[in-house]
């Protein structure tokens, strides 16, 4: 009988081990999904209500940023066929502004 009764103990002890860490995993997982819900709800409270607004105002920034480039083109070309070499040193300074921006945001991407 001493060897039944070890037998039964051990399943016992194996039953009490694996039911404690099933209730480990379970209660990481609800605290992960009470996280990812209150993310959620985060989010949708950050762009619920003025999301049309946000997209709204992108829309018209976008537009707006199309018509200088636009203007900007125009006046570009009429400049070029009057002053070739002014046009030279205009594209030098822009290339050097982009490198420029490149630059700086990569920087702040790294930080």
């Amino acid at each position: 009988m001493s060897r039944s009764y070890d037998i039964e103990n051990g399943i016992n002890g194996v039953r009490e081990r694996v039911g404690d860490r099933v209730r480990h995993y379970a209660s990481e997982a609800a605290d992960r999904a009470d996280g990812l819900i209150e993310r959620g709800r985060e989010a949708s409270r950050r762009f619920g209500h003025t999301r049309n607004a946000y997209a709204r105002r992108l829309g018209h920034a976008a537009e707006d940023f199309a018509d200088e480039a636009n203007y900007q083109y125009r006046r570009l070309r009429r400049q070029v066929s009057r002053h070739p070499v002014a046009t030279t040193a205009i594209i030098a300074g822009t290339v050097g502004a982009f490198f420029l921006l490149r630059h700086l945001l990569r920087g702040r991407d790294d930080d």
